[in-house]
């Protein structure tokens, strides 16, 4: 077997090509798109390398063909904020071979060990945290949604047996959308509609910009700076970066704000499961994929949906907002007739109050996943993820 690293036109596409022969006969994998994974790793497209470094490889075997592959990056805003100072592994996709799969591992190790990090946490993405994050643990027998990693059961002993252990936990959740929110959740939503104070609007994609800012408000309220091993606070630049990214795939009845007295106070992002038109195309949105995505979802409308992004000012959790905003999202969705069911992707289970909002809305736990952690001095001690307070 032979690591190559991929810094050349001919090896990076080898890398994209890794997942296709892996899983060529898994009736469940649905590809990446190649477009967005190149863009992971190109320094004009990809703010963290601003603060970082990025690498990637791919395996061969004996007779030169593909049998993995892996990327390692270090953010270095990120890595000064733990103890040891933590790089990032991920896109490991490998057969099912003990050896070639601590090869992979052992490549990234000392990548980030000549770099001065002492640890490093996987899969991981190489940017922000709603994609390419996590390693399936439980319920290896669905598809992936957009933009989630996917992988067979046996990946779970390779990292366990190389060192790795669980950082946190993933948790992943499910809900039929013409099911009944209990009455608690209905009262709630019933007194924030006869609040003269309190508005429960949808997105408007003719306010794209107003939108973009009113995610920011919330976000930072809620999460950013409170929490910077996992989310960073956001610029204007960056909040209208990621709702345009979102752009094509926007269903303005999936997006819910809430305010009062005109004040952003929280949201709901869901959007249209395009995993279910994304199968057809495998991975290549080129112009010729462009118009195959278009004559699938003409045929084949997304029927589930998957919400991304969930979050209540601090000021106002605790009064019911979460119903309110869900039973908006939810007879809408409804109404329309198209889809079925919502994934809630991902929760960490270091955010308690976030999993029991969550399963009070009558969720069910779909499935697990999980951030692994390895130490490289084997004497250290291993603290798990703190949970939020």
């Amino acid at each position: 077997m032979k690591i190559v690293q991929a810094d050349s036109p001919f090896t990076r596409k080898a890398f994209l090509k890794v997942p296709r022969v892996i899983y060529r006969n898994d009736p469940h994998w649905i590809s990446h798109v190649d477009q967005e994974i190149r863009a992971v790793f190109n320094p004009r497209k990809n703010q963290t390398f601003r603060n970082g470094d990025a690498a990637r490889w791919i395996l061969v075997d004996d007779q030169g063909d593909l049998i993995g592959r892996v990327a390692a990056f270090i953010d270095r805003k990120q890595a000064e904020r733990f103890d040891p100072p933590t790089g990032g592994m991920g896109f490991f996709d490998c057969v099912d071979d003990r050896e070639a799969a601590f090869m992979l591992f052992d490549t990234c190790r000392n990548w980030l060990q000549e770099r001065g990090m002492e640890a490093m946490d996987g899969p991981i993405n190489f940017g922000e945290n709603d994609r390419y994050w996590g390693l399936i643990t439980e319920n290896f027998s669905h598809p992936p949604y957009y933009h989630q990693n996917y992988n067979p059961s046996y990946y779970v002993d390779f990292f366990e047996d190389y060192g790795f252990r669980v950082y946190y936990e993933q948790l992943i959740y499910w809900r039929t959308l013409t099911g009944t929110l209990d009455e608690k959740h209905l009262k709630n939503a019933e007194r924030f509609s006869h609040d003269p104070e309190y508005e429960i609007r949808r997105f408007d994609k003719k306010r794209f910009r107003e939108c973009a800012e009113d995610f920011r408000t919330v976000f930072n309220r809620a999460w950013g700076g409170r929490d910077g091993e996992i989310f960073k606070l956001l610029s204007k630049e960056r909040a209208v970066e990621i709702v345009r990214s979102m752009k094509p795939m926007i269903d303005e009845d999936l997006i819910w704000y809430a305010y009062h007295r005109g004040r952003p106070i929280a949201f709901l992002i869901t959007l249209p499961e395009v995993n279910q038109i994304m199968r057809f195309i495998d991975g290549n949105l080129s112009l010729i994929g462009k118009l195959k995505f278009l004559w699938h979802r003409s045929r084949t409308p997304c029927t589930s949906v998957f919400g991304i992004a969930f979050g209540i000012d601090p000021d106002y959790q605790g009064q019911g907002l979460a119903g309110a905003l869900f039973k908006a999202f939810g007879d809408r969705a409804v109404e329309r007739g198209q889809y079925r069911d919502v994934i809630l992707a991902w929760i960490g289970d270091f955010n308690p109050r976030m999993i029991h909002i969550i399963g009070s809305l009558g969720t069910s736990l779909f499935r697990k996943m999980a951030t692994y952690r390895m130490l490289f001095d084997k004497e250290a001690e291993f603290v798990r993820r703190p949970i939020v307070p």
